[in-house]
């Protein structure tokens, strides 16, 4: 099935059937779904222009509606938060999400006409999965670490002198509270 813009101009429609699902309670269909992804990204993190979001799932009747259970695969691209080197990869997330006839507002999705719009769940589940502060790896210490240190070495002579203290703030030595 392909995506289309929706007529509202947001995000695109990709539309399933679940005529034969809901003739039947407790029945499943599997889904597989692709979207092209546009404009998708956060200030450090985001989907490459034209990448492929996909789904691998089923879904599957209940009394006034149906369940969509599976995984998306998003991929991502950015910059490493310390040394800025280029960095992707693929979130992966577990989908669970349910559309009613009957929908309470914002926990569930509208079922209308015996489709079910998988287009605008994939787009957020896309942006939710970016990393917000992307790493090239877990020992990354930054472009230069022994220029800009990013933590302070333990001194052993430092631990027996207390710190200096700020004349300004003598003052206050002498209360007693």
């Amino acid at each position: 099935m392909t995506a289309r813009t929706s007529a509202a101009g947001g995000p695109p429609q990709l539309l399933v059937s679940v005529v034969e699902v809901r003739r039947r309670p407790g029945t499943r269909r599997p889904v597989s779904q692709r979207l092209e992804a546009h404009g998708l990204g956060l200030p450090d993190a985001r989907v490459p222009e034209g990448a492929e979001i996909s789904f691998e799932g089923e879904v599957e009747s209940l009394h006034d509606g149906v369940v969509l259970t599976g995984v998306a695969e998003v991929p991502w691209e950015g910059e490493c938060r310390r040394c800025l080197d280029p960095v992707a990869g693929v979130a992966t997330v577990d989908v669970r999400e349910v559309w009613s006839t009957s929908p309470a507002d914002g926990e569930v999705w509208p079922l209308e006409h015996d489709h079910i719009d998988v287009g605008p769940l994939l787009r957020d589940l896309a942006l939710l999965a970016l990393p917000l502060a992307p790493l090239c790896g877990d020992a990354c210490r930054g472009p230069a670490p022994e220029a800009f240190p990013a933590t302070v070495e333990d001194d052993p002579a430092l631990d027996d002198e207390a710190p200096a203290l700020d004349p300004r703030w003598a003052a206050l030595d002498d209360l007693d509270l």
